[in-house]
């Protein structure tokens, strides 16, 4: 089994074969030793995954392992009221619908005391990296983000509408943002045979978030035909034989809503919670069914009188309002990105 450690010099997460006392970076060069744990067997050379990253996964096949991530960005102007309500409650769905072991889910919000689990842009990317770490076949991995989405100007011509879709770490303004290219790379490339990705993107200019290679594009009436979103350059976007299948609030040039509309008592992300009322009503049953259920309950939301739309989780649009609310009702579309097309309305959806 690997471990992930942080380059000494630059930082960078490495993967330590398990034993090994050092590693050398191959970016910068840096010699990382390591000493083994308190508790392991020094003459073994036995050495135990980096503290805060929970213990080492089980041998045995048919794990279930999570990412949860939400970002409230608190005491800027930035401020999001229900990301981090959207992380709570989908730990809760993924503990007692889909059975999830408590110690197999990595929280990352602003109100977790361990350093590690504060969702910087250096622990999302390490928390990318566990959660694929020695993955085999019968795995079921999750990934879902709840926080501020962005896009930057593609130069490398992989993109259909020329922008690279991004997702806002809390220290974005100093570290930068985390680009779909990266996402997709991390946690998406590296899916061996046998193991299934989920990830749920509730954040603006998420439709392709992971890059995934197809898109399905459906109707109001529930018709849909499937978009070829490779790159032209001919770049693979797809696993490694794995499956990976995204949800998103919304269409790459649409902006999602953190709003009080849909819950009529806290604030959510209006993705996140159509998404948990669709499989608590049963609505679950496919990803067709899905992706139906949650489009029809926000498109009541915005088209019902008086409702205002929250704020929008457009990080362009903070920029833009100087940290202002938007309104009016909601205009978001949550969309279904893939690794492979398939049959929506046949394909049983299952975490």
């Amino acid at each position: 089994m690997m471990m992930l450690i942080n380059c000494s010099g630059c930082r960078t997460p490495l993967q330590l074969p398990h034993g090994a006392p050092c590693i050398r970076c191959a970016i910068c060069g840096a010699v990382t030793h390591v000493a083994p744990a308190p508790h392991a067997d020094p003459s073994r050379g036995a050495v135990q995954p980096a503290p805060g990253w929970g213990p080492p996964p089980p041998p045995a096949h048919g794990r279930k392992r999570a990412v949860v991530c939400g970002i409230s960005y608190r005491y800027s102007r930035h401020e999001l009221k229900g990301c981090i309500n959207d992380a709570k409650c989908m730990r809760h769905l993924l503990m007692t619908r889909f059975n999830f072991p408590d110690d197999s889910i990595i929280m990352l919000n602003e109100e977790q005391t361990d350093p590690y689990k504060i969702p910087t842009k250096h622990n999302i990317r390490m928390a990318m990296y566990w959660l694929v770490q020695g993955c085999q076949p019968g795995d079921s991995l999750v990934f879902h983000y709840s926080g501020h989405g962005a896009q930057q100007r593609n130069y490398s011509g992989d993109e259909v509408d020329g922008f690279d879709e991004t997702l806002c770490p809390l220290d974005f303004e100093t570290q930068g943002m985390i680009v779909d290219d990266e996402i997709n790379t991390a946690i998406v490339r590296p899916l061996p045979h046998g193991v299934k990705l989920h990830a749920l993107i509730d954040a603006c200019h998420s439709g392709t978030a992971l890059d995934l290679p197809f898109l399905c594009r459906m109707n109001r009436s529930g018709q849909y035909v499937w978009e070829d979103h490779r790159p032209r350059s001919g770049v693979w976007k797809g696993t490694s034989g794995g499956e990976a299948i995204s949800f998103s609030g919304c269409d790459d040039d649409q902006t999602s809503a953190d709003t009080s509309a849909l819950s009529k008592i806290t604030s959510t992300g209006a993705m996140t919670f159509c998404f948990i009322q669709a499989i608590e009503r049963g609505q679950g049953t496919t990803y067709g069914s899905i992706l139906n259920s949650m489009r029809t309950t926000i498109r009541n939301t915005g088209d019902s009188a008086g409702v205002g739309g929250g704020a929008a989780t457009s990080l362009i649009t903070m920029l833009l309002t100087g940290g202002s609310l938007s309104t009016g009702g909601l205009r978001q579309e949550p969309q279904l990105t893939a690794c492979e097309p398939f049959d929506v309305y046949a394909k049983p959806f299952s975490l």
